[in-house]
């Protein structure tokens, strides 16, 4: 991220920044302790029934379980970043699974197993110059 450029979240509630500390925000419940990723917009647990979510902040770390290589843009203009790109699913020590792209290395290093740990890093940029920011995850090669 440059210094000065504004930034924008390509979605809110996905994560909280401190410095360089950053975490997910899922929702848990109060009941069965089941922990969702992202953030469930209602207060029903769909693991138990339960009317009693409530906020979580999810671990930073944990290991990748799954990824593929996209060498070419989706349909639909949903997604503006750049290609190629690794993507794949990340599970955190609670349980969680976390779908994310990848960065931080090259792609021939990434492998299941592997620890990685969270970035809020820029996906793409506004033709106004705004930066969107999103979550990422750096595999530890």
């Amino acid at each position: 991220m440059e210094c000065g450029k504004k930034t924008v979240p390509l979605r809110e509630e996905l994560w909280t920044a401190s410095g360089d500390q950053a975490g997910l925000i899922g929702s848990g419940c109060t009941l069965c302790g089941e922990i969702f990723f992202p953030k469930k917009k209602s207060a029903f647990c769909p693991h138990c029934q339960h009317e009693g979510l409530q906020d979580a902040t999810l671990g930073s770390r944990g290991r990748i379980t799954t990824f593929t290589m996209v060498h070419q843009q989706p349909a639909g203009g949903f997604y503006k970043g750049p290609v190629p790109y690794a993507y794949g699913v990340v599970q955190l020590p609670d349980g969680v699974n976390v779908e994310t792209l990848f960065t931080g290395c090259r792609p021939d290093e990434i492998r299941t197993g592997l620890e990685a740990r969270l970035a809020i890093e820029k996906l793409y940029e506004e033709d106004d110059g705004t930066e969107v920011l999103t979550y990422k995850f750096v595999p530890t090669v």
